[in-house]
């Protein structure tokens, strides 16, 4: 159902809520990257809302900072339907993303009534950390030992990468872990480092503001908001200059690997294959051609050419 408030201010006020039921169909859309991904949907004629739930099923796996064109998505969702006309999007049910042949695919399941996305083998898509602290932005500068500062135009290391954003952008902790540091600097501004384990350390620095309630000590979430993009410290402008340790020495956050989170139970692999099945014909399609030709071969079908 949709919900509307519709209301009157004419002779007689009054307010009246309806709900409008919607319908539910399951559409399949295909995209290559020339632009951006919401832009080629658009494009495309496609639901461009389609992008942010992409977005949520590849976070852990694909840089949506690093679209390249020539880029595949395909992905097979659920649409809410209004009077003939698509209105919002539901989950993707199942997904896949191609780059130069290599294809990585997605299909949702739930897990202990908990939804998720796994690969066709299993594998958690979901890692210890998010690809990124943050949505649809771009890298301004990366991870060098020797770049000139914009405003000292010294030579020095800038062991992060830099994520041009408009200001009051959420910016989100990439995994579980405590926060060691809420602090101001001369350079980094207002700065936010959390620790997330006995290996791993991350820093969010130039932030405009603190998230509500965040202080040293408290346990936050990952993909929770712990603050919002800003210039403050040394900036030429609004960004955010993100930045990891790994045992203590700076690491290329782009670079950085990330390990699954827990893979489907034995037990319960039988009845993911089973689900999963019916959505990998509209994903992939060349694997379904191949295998029913597979099937008919070992029965002894052929085929007479003319």
């Amino acid at each position: 159902y949709r919900t509307y408030v519709c209301f009157s201010l004419e002779d007689s006020l009054w307010v009246r809520r309806q709900e409008i039921p919607l319908d539910i169909e399951e559409k399949y859309l295909e995209v290559t990257i020339e632009r951006s991904l919401w832009q080629d949907m658009v494009d495309a004629g496609q639901n461009p809302l389609v992008a942010n739930g992409l977005s949520e099923v590849f976070a852990w796996t694909t840089d949506f900072f690093g679209l390249q064109k020539g880029d595949v998505f395909k992905a097979y969702y659920q649409a809410y339907i209004l009077q003939g006309r698509e209105v919002d999007v539901g989950p993707v049910l199942a997904a896949s993303f191609t780059r130069s042949g290599e294809e990585k695919l997605a299909f949702r399941y739930l897990c202990d009534s908990v939804p998720g996305y796994w690969d066709q083998n299993g594998v958690n898509l979901q890692r210890t950390f998010l690809k990124a602290p943050l949505k649809y932005s771009r890298i301004s500068s990366g991870f060098t030992y020797a770049r000139r500062h914009p405003i000292t135009r010294v030579v020095r290391p800038h062991t992060g990468v830099d994520y041009a954003a408009p200001t009051g952008t959420p910016v989100m902790s990439i995994g579980e872990g405590r926060v060691v540091e809420r602090t101001y600097t001369k350079g980094g501004g207002n700065t936010i480092k959390i620790k997330h384990n006995s290996v791993y350390t991350t820093a969010y620095l130039h932030l405009s503001r603190f998230a509500k309630g965040l202080v040293v000590g408290k346990r936050v979430a990952q993909g929770e908001v712990i603050g919002y993009v800003g210039s403050t410290g040394m900036s030429t402008g609004p960004h955010l200059d993100f930045r990891v340790w790994k045992n203590g020495k700076p690491i290329n956050p782009l670079t950085m690997e990330s390990p699954p989170a827990d893979p489907i139970a034995e037990d319960d692999m039988a009845h993911f294959l089973a689900s999963i099945a019916p959505y990998r014909k509209y994903i992939q399609p060349d694997l379904y051609r191949d295998t029913a030709l597979k099937i008919l071969e070992f029965a002894g079908v052929t085929f007479a050419v003319q």
